[in-house]
């Protein structure tokens, strides 16, 4: 059974910082493209990241360029997420999804995926 399991997240202070991970089961990950999405109640899902099958292609979203970072470990299956300079405004769930039948860009442009986390949640508050 293919899974992909978020954690990671939690309550932090603005400015401060959280690495969320992606761990696969059931799949390899380099073989898909991983995207991190995030959503807060009564708005869309956002695309915040999003990494290639070989690594080397990233996007990030305007909101998160120059404070987020997203890597993989493929020995570990994971990928992950690491956000500095938390702002309130970054509170969401945070989902992970994985896709090998679109582009980095159209994955987080606009939710392209097939498989999602069930999502873990941040919380930038002082």
């Amino acid at each position: 059974q293919l899974q992909l399991v978020e954690s990671g997240g939690g309550l932090v202070q603005p400015g401060g910082s959280l690495r969320l991970s992606c761990a696969a089961s059931g799949f390899t990950l380099r073989y898909y493209a991983i995207g991190w999405f995030r959503q807060v109640p009564g708005k869309e899902r956002e695309g915040v990241s999003c990494i290639s099958s070989s690594g080397g292609t990233l996007t990030y979203a305007d909101s998160v360029k120059g404070r987020f970072t997203i890597s993989s470990d493929n020995a570990k299956n994971t990928v992950y997420l690491q956000m500095n300079s938390l702002k309130p405004e970054d509170t969401a769930i945070y989902y992970c999804a994985s896709t090998t039948k679109a582009t980095v860009q159209a994955m987080c442009a606009h939710g392209a995926v097939d498989y999602w986390g069930k999502g873990t949640l941040v919380t930038v508050s002082s």
